[in-house]
């Protein structure tokens, strides 16, 4: 077996605990350096956060562990296809790489997938179901402070 089918095998058990303990069939596994850093099961179901997917729990997890935002030196296992908020999520901590067992296809078979997501926001913001707007209000945005802090 090689060491990452290892790893998709712990998210995959990760994500079979949680469905025997009522939650959601998601697990996953953030490695650094060839070692487990962090184990994580989806949370939705236990704290009603809509954005406890496993994956999102697992990056808050190796993010405080490593007091570090910055995760491009892990490689994400994760039991299903990252959904886009997860996939958006792991783009933003830096990962180069990831890893999952199953497709979106084979979650959508089950009632578990994030397939309309996906379609959804691919399309315009005007022909998307949720309605986002722009509201500019007058005066700077907080863009130039926040780069001249950086900057300094």
């Amino acid at each position: 077996m090689s060491e990452h089918e290892a790893y998709i095998r712990e998210a995959v058990a990760l994500a079979e605990a949680n469905v025997g303990a009522g939650g959601s069939p998601y697990g996953a596994v953030i490695v650094r350096d060839g070692a487990v850093l962090v184990r994580a099961a989806n949370t939705v179901h236990a704290t009603n956060d809509p954005s406890a997917h496993a994956e999102m729990v697992a990056l808050r997890e190796a993010s405080q562990l490593l007091a570090s935002r910055d995760l491009s030196d892990c490689v994400m296992y994760a039991s299903g296809r990252p959904c886009p908020m997860c996939h958006a999520a792991m783009r933003l901590a830096g990962f180069r790489e990831g890893y999952f067992a199953f497709s979106a296809e084979e979650a959508e078979e089950h009632g578990a997938g994030s397939a309309a997501i996906y379609a959804e926001l691919c399309r315009p913001l005007d022909e998307q179901p949720m309605r986002l707007s722009q509201i500019r209000p007058a005066g700077a945005a907080p863009y130039a402070a926040w780069r001249a802090q950086r900057e300094a």
